[in-house]
């Protein structure tokens, strides 16, 4: 079994190398995973900055003492891949975040696409983002990560096009008439966008924004999967095809 990671804002031990975590993070070590002395933890900003640490004991339901080895950069992954996904319905958002964050994406942009039935919107649209963002970093943790994906601010279609216009390679997911994301000349560094439809699929004027930003249509396969989980399938395929996985 891997070291639990945990989330800290600043990974930088006291002058002796004793490190006390607390708050949410070390209530959930201390009174959920009821880690004891000597077991090995992770602890990271979750921005790629990491300290393998060894529990010396706790203090109360909610510090966990700890010693601190070097601290360690885990340098930013090359492809950086970013999947653009249309809002689903649902709790089906938090799953396509969740499935994508423990694949391996960098970052997830959500679309606000013509023909998704959800709309972000005020609060709403305020608290669905947090909900997006928390579930990265949940799954982050869970998936032993120490560069969690970024989520970023909801984008129109106007803006995804200029994210695809600076991209090194850009795809959007398309059945019809398109060729195999699996054949596709890939490179082997800078910015990988992928963009995922919604359920009704993208629009003839979403498809020609997009392919006037340089970004072609590609397919998975036989099979039409479901937005919540073709952002997956894609990012995964993607890795291993760019030596990511080997």
């Amino acid at each position: 079994m891997t070291a639990p990671v945990f989330v800290v804002e600043d990974v930088t031990a006291g002058g002796d190398g004793r490190y006390v975590l607390d708050g949410p993070e070390g209530r959930h070590a201390v009174s959920v995973k009821r880690l004891h002395a000597g077991e090995d933890v992770v602890l990271t900003d979750g921005a790629g900055r990491w300290a393998r640490c060894v529990v010396l004991g706790t203090e109360g339901k909610d510090r966990l003492v700890l010693s601190m080895d070097a601290v360690s950069e885990e340098p930013e992954e090359s492809p950086r891949i970013t999947v653009v996904q249309a809002l689903p319905k649902g709790d089906r958002g938090e799953l396509a975040v969740e499935t994508m964050t423990e694949t391996g994406v960098d970052a997830v942009v959500p679309w606000t696409a013509a023909r998704c039935i959800t709309q972000w919107k005020g609060d709403r649209g305020l608290k669905a983002l947090a909900k997006w963002r928390a579930t990265a970093r949940e799954a982050g943790k869970q998936s032993r990560r120490v560069r969690f994906p970024e989520v970023a601010d909801a984008a129109s279609t106007k803006q995804v096009a200029a994210l695809l216009a600076d991209a090194d390679f850009a795809a959007v997911l398309h059945e019809e008439g398109s060729e195999p994301l699996a054949t596709a000349q890939l490179p082997a560094a800078g910015h990988i966008v992928l963009v995922v439809g919604p359920e009704g699929g993208v629009s003839p004027d979403e498809l020609a924004a997009f392919s006037d930003a340089g970004a072609k249509p590609y397919r998975l396969g036989r099979s039409v999967l479901r937005t919540s989980t073709a952002g997956t399938a894609a990012t995964a395929l993607l890795l291993g095809r760019t030596g990511r996985w080997s």
